[in-house]
């Protein structure tokens, strides 16, 4: 990938996209892919916020049975399945077990015609997933005795076993998004990160493409295009609000979604649900309370996941020391032998997605149900503008499946057949990942370690084998970086190939470096040392750039901003 903004100044596009998170990206391939020319600006790096925060879970839909929404849970099955088919690497089975207890609402009746209704609804589920094991086993009932061999320290009083299911997981959500706009770049887009867009070129009635900044070098921009497609993510209403015509309108509400790591395994391959505080009031049959989640994930455990109706700006998103405390003690509760405390949280997560209307200081909130797309033209009557606000990270390719039909409608365009649900993604063309990786290890285990090639295999899939390439023309990166498995040629590869343009840009999302516990100092000095003499940074600005990636692992720092995808609290 190359930053196009030489490109984007010159070039008129079929459509412009705003915003470079999963919604975007996935727009932006899927629209290439269909014919039409493509730009994509980012006002930050790719994937920075809400994509890199999620709860990397790729939800099914079992939960939507609680709504008896049938649709919901059949686009969330195929997209989950999507994705297990086309980025292999990245994402895989994840089993989860609900304990029962008792009878009624949390016993084991409720739970398994649950299960085989869902099963039932979702009997697609693994079409064309070739690897037997990316395929989603059917839910089953588990005995007292297993429920225990899994989790022994499960309250025992009323246990009657357990359900287990299968969603997803993500193994490095950053990636997936890169993933997605990597193929678009080579389906033919022009794309680039720190781009700001500030406006909109207007023609009477008529959006006719965008005003921006780029904010490395401080030059304005116009990026025409005969659409804009604004998938921004929580500053898309902000963008709208430039409009006198839009700028009058209330913005939806957002949801603060939170969840914190703790550096170890407190779980073994099997994650754990376990009933908080908070109930469902839009579910016809809920079990008491919503469920709070205990996941296993590489090497460290996701908890969560939190909801707060956000009111203030996107860049302003974060959690205060008294919010995570009130996380912890919930959490405890819910499983007393956790016994966390404050100093055993390595990072906290936080972005934020589309909300369901609640009253204010509701407890029991209402979820967003269903992504957006709005065409301007019908409800403002301002023609060649298209916003998609989305839901869940699990559906933005689908989401933007029917986002780029609307543009090509509006385009006076054949509706071309999308194929993102059946092409491999970079590095996704794998069909028994186990082998693949067990072939990886064989060829360059002794050399680069075990460890680093396991790592380079889920991170990039087939295309390791540059970054591979890369360390074995210039021996000096085979090494690791301190403290990880990050060998210096991901850095390099991040730089000549993946658009990487700020320290933070590999830290926290182009490499594992920062994303499940803070990085050794040494490991930033050392990627900072290898981005420098890539990019020409001076002794200043390779300092700044070591202390703008560090600041979010101080203690007064509780907002996760455009640099940095974690919130680290105390004790980190």
């Amino acid at each position: 990938m190359v930053r196009a903004v030489a490109e984007l100044a010159t070039r008129e596009y079929d459509v412009v996209i705003i915003g470079g998170g999963i919604y975007g990206a996935c727009a932006a391939w899927d629209a290439a892919l269909r014919g039409l020319r493509v730009a994509l600006v980012e006002q930050g790096d790719f994937a920075h916020a809400t994509s890199a925060n999620s709860f990397r879970m790729v939800h099914g839909g079992i939960r939507y049975l609680q709504h008896a929404d049938v649709a919901r849970i059949r686009e969330s099955s195929r997209d989950r399945s999507a994705l297990l088919r086309i980025a292999p690497h990245l994402v895989a089975p994840l089993p989860i077990l609900i304990p029962t207890y008792g009878h009624g609402t949390r016993g084991r009746a409720l739970l398994a015609a649950g299960m085989r209704i869902y099963d039932a609804l979702t009997a697609d589920r693994n079409r064309a997933i070739r690897d037997p094991a990316r395929r989603i086993p059917p839910g089953r009932m588990v005995g007292r005795r297993e429920c225990l061999s899994l989790f022994p320290d499960l309250q025992t009083k009323g246990l009657t076993g357990g359900a287990l299911f299968h969603d997803a997981q993500i193994y490095n959500p950053p990636r997936l998004a890169l993933a997605f706009l990597k193929a678009a770049t080579r389906a033919g887009c022009d794309a680039a990160n720190y781009v700001r867009v500030t406006g909109f070129l207007r023609s009477g009635d008529r959006i006719r493409g965008v005003t921006a900044l780029d904010a490395l070098t401080g030059d304005p921009l116009n990026i025409r295009g005969r659409v804009v497609l604004n998938a921004a993510g929580p500053w898309a209403e902000y963008l709208l609000a430039t409009l006198p015509r839009l700028g009058a309108a209330g913005r939806r509400p957002f949801s603060r979604d939170a969840c914190f790591i703790v550096p170890r395994r407190l779980t073994r391959r099997v994650a754990l649900a376990v009933l908080g505080r908070t109930r469902d009031p839009d579910a016809i049959l809920s079990r008491r309370a919503r469920h709070l989640f205990l996941v296993p994930w590489r090497d460290v455990t996701l908890v969560g996941v939190w909801h707060k109706v956000w009111k203030g700006a996107p860049d302003d998103v974060g959690i205060t020391t008294a919010e995570l405390e009130a996380f912890i003690d919930e959490i405890n509760a819910a499983h007393p032998p956790l016994r966390l405390t404050l100093d055993d949280v390595a990072l906290c997560n936080t972005g934020l997605v589309l909300f369901g209307e609640n009253e204010p200081g509701a407890t029991h909130l209402r979820y967003g149900k269903r992504s957006l797309i709005i065409d301007h033209a019908r409800t403002d009557g301002l023609d060649g503008l298209v916003t998609v606000l989305g839901v869940r990270l699990t559906t933005a390719r689908g989401v933007a499946e029917r986002a780029v039909a609307r543009v090509l409608e509006k385009l006076g365009r054949e509706p071309a057949a999308s194929r993102t649900a059946e092409l491999a993604l970079p590095g996704g063309g794998i069909e028994d990942f186990e082998a693949f990786q067990a072939a990886l290890v064989a060829e360059h285990g002794a050399r680069l370690g075990r460890d680093v090639v396991i790592a380079l295999g889920r991170n990039y899939g087939t295309e390791c084998r540059r970054v591979i390439r890369l360390a074995r023309e210039e021996p000096s990166l085979a090494r690791p970086l301190p403290g990880s498995s990050v060998i210096g040629a991901e850095v390099v590869h991040a730089v000549r190939s993946e658009m990487a343009r700020k320290l933070g840009d590999v830290v926290f999302r182009r490499t594992e470096l920062g994303t499940a516990r803070p990085p050794a100092p040494a490991a930033v000095a050392e990627c900072a040392r290898l981005m420098a003499a890539e990019l020409g940074w001076d002794r200043d600005r390779t300092v700044r750039e070591i202390e703008e990636a560090r600041w979010p692992y101080t203690p007064d720092r509780t907002a996760a901003r455009a640099l940095a995808p974690a919130t680290p609290m105390r004790g980190a």
